[in-house]
């Protein structure tokens, strides 16, 4: 009987001690602090909160042009009031670069309680209205009344549900929209992710219902076109600047600058050779 007391004391202190490290470990990646049971340690779980976290209040403290620039590419995300999310590609951009701007509604450094998003923290939303129909939304920079405008997205998620805003936002019945027509313009952008002015002066990094998120493949500089503005020609030298940014060979861009291209296809050619 002693003997057998022994054994069982040596095989009850096995058991308590951390002899079997492979089941530790397990415990570990699948038990976080406050019940949640997703793993911490595994890689495709880090891999998709990375895929799937917000842009954060760095990205968007950045000069006005550099920002237009680092929207191509990234993610826009809009989560309806019902829960249904809306993802889009963004793949063209405008700067308005504040006082200096003629084209800016922030001209002159003048603020206004419309413009007043314009002044705000970078990542702030700038929503107004033109013709008194339709919305236009922009996204606060660096500089004082600096904002980009999201001219186009590239749907990505939620198609229908951007037909159906589209559809709900036009007055005459029209045939069923094509992919490329839901977002190619900042207009049909806002119509179709139901964006209006409740979002003005929103903060795109603390939002419950507007977001960025990173995107994949990000391009590169030869990816991008820079060219002119659209429906700004009264504002001078200003018209002509290069301020407009967009995905080179994108359907849904809205306006594309064919000219630009050419030159850009004729400028490879010849580095090339």
């Amino acid at each position: 009987m002693p003997r057998k007391r022994k054994l069982l004391a040596q095989l009850s202190a096995l058991q308590s001690n951390s002899s079997f490290p492979q089941i530790n470990a397990l415990e570990n990646l699948n038990t976080t602090p406050g019940g949640d049971s997703s793993p911490k340690s595994s890689k495709y779980f880090v891999t998709e909160k990375k895929k799937s976290s917000r842009l954060e209040a760095d990205f968007f403290h950045q000069p006005c042009v550099s920002l237009a620039k680092s929207f191509l590419g990234q993610i826009l995300v809009r989560k309806l009031p019902d829960g249904r999310e809306l993802w889009g590609r963004i793949v063209e951009t405008e700067a308005y670069l504040g006082g200096e701007d003629e084209a800016s509604h922030s001209k002159g450094g003048k603020q206004t309680q419309r413009n007043a998003a314009m002044f705000m923290k970078p990542g702030t939303l700038y929503v107004y209205q033109i013709y008194g129909i339709y919305f236009c939304i922009n996204v606060s920079s660096q500089g004082e009344g600096a904002a980009v405008l999201l001219r186009s997205l590239e749907p990505l998620q939620g198609l229908d549900a951007m037909r159906e805003l589209r559809r709900a936002s036009r007055k005459a019945p029209t045939t069923l929209l094509k992919d490329w027509q839901l977002c190619n313009g900042p207009a049909r952008l806002c119509q179709a992710l139901g964006i209006d002015k409740a979002f003005n002066q929103r903060d795109l990094t603390e939002d419950t219902d507007i977001w960025m998120v990173p995107g994949q493949d990000l391009p590169g500089e030869q990816d991008v076109v820079a060219t002119t503005r659209i429906g700004i020609g009264n504002r001078g030298e200003w018209a002509q600047k290069p301020l407009r940014f967009y995905l080179r060979g994108n359907k849904f861009v809205s306006v594309v600058d064919k000219k630009m291209e050419r030159e850009m296809g004729a400028r490879e050619h010849l580095s090339c050779s």
